[in-house]
């Protein structure tokens, strides 16, 4: 590898500091390396965190400094172009992220030298119906979360899978998550880890109203669809959020169908640590 797009969450290096020591080494061992500071200024685009359009298409590699929520945006935003991300640290969990700043320069010694493993992760794709007609759409590498938005009340839904009906909940919310996305919210839900690079949806209810609550893990070619029930007049009250940041609001009848992305997210590991280590020491 020998050119590299930076993305930098700069709340986390406000002084760029951590951004320029890479670029200086970048630029010390013959690579090309770009850093448009203007690409994080996403107002008024179709972007969250990061400007997609203003990424060359010719990159070997972004490098994305953050933690995993910047990571995670990232891989939403550049997911069209199809290049792999090294997630950088310099946050406070760094689970999805590959080194830190203590070991990133022999990190890029090993991109440099072709030394590193693509690890592909599935992504959700979510479509909103309201009255049979598209309302909205949009990616997940984490999960596609349906939640109550303002009163402190449950919400009413109905879930089917392939077309079957699975069952009916009153709950705050419910969780539907990649394997990426199991050590996120849904684990704190209460949902099982399961390892990140598996084909599979998950289903967590949200503090359900039972005696009895219960992830449910599904194929990843299984159709989730969610029927929004009448819930006491709340029909303003609910919401669908995409990786904790994109979102859309939901009212009775709406239907929101759920099932994999043809797009996948392409990370880069270098590092050693396995799977159950890396459960070891960050969770």
């Amino acid at each position: 590898m020998k050119s590299f797009y930076i993305v930098t969450n700069q709340k986390k290096d406000p002084e760029g500091l951590y951004t320029d020591s890479i670029i200086k080494y970048l630029n010390t061992n013959g690579a090309c390396v770009i850093y448009n500071e203007q690409a994080n200024n996403v107002d008024d685009t179709d972007y969250c965190y990061t400007n997609a359009d203003m990424v060359p298409d010719d990159v070997d590699c972004i490098i994305v400094l953050g933690g995993d929520g910047t990571l995670i945006q990232a891989a939403r935003d550049l997911n069209s172009k199809n290049c792999p991300l090294l997630g950088v640290n310099i946050g406070t969990l760094g689970y999805l992220t590959d080194t830190d700043m203590n070991s990133v320069f022999s990190t890029l010694d090993n991109l440099f030298n072709d030394m590193y493993e693509i690890d592909t992760r599935m992504m959700l794709n979510g479509k909103i119906y309201r009255d049979d007609k598209l309302i909205y759409e949009d990616v997940a590498l984490n999960d596609v979360v349906l939640s109550r938005h303002g009163v402190l009340r449950i919400i009413d839904f109905n879930i089917c899978v392939n077309g079957e009906f699975l069952n009916s909940f009153s709950a705050d919310g419910v969780i539907v998550a990649t394997a990426t996305g199991s050590t996120a919210y849904s684990l704190s839900a209460g949902g099982p880890i399961i390892q990140p690079n598996a084909r599979t949806i998950m289903i967590t209810p949200i503090c359900a109203h039972t005696l009895t609550q219960r992830s449910i893990i599904f194929g990843c070619d299984d159709e989730i669809t969610i029927h929004i029930n009448d819930s006491k007049k709340m029909s303003e009250e609910r919401i669908a959020t995409f990786d904790g940041e994109s979102y859309c609001k939901l009212i009775t009848g709406d239907r929101v169908v759920i099932r994999r992305s043809e797009k996948v997210t392409r990370l880069i590991k270098t590092s050693k640590m396995s799977f159950i280590e890396r459960i070891r020491k960050k969770m």
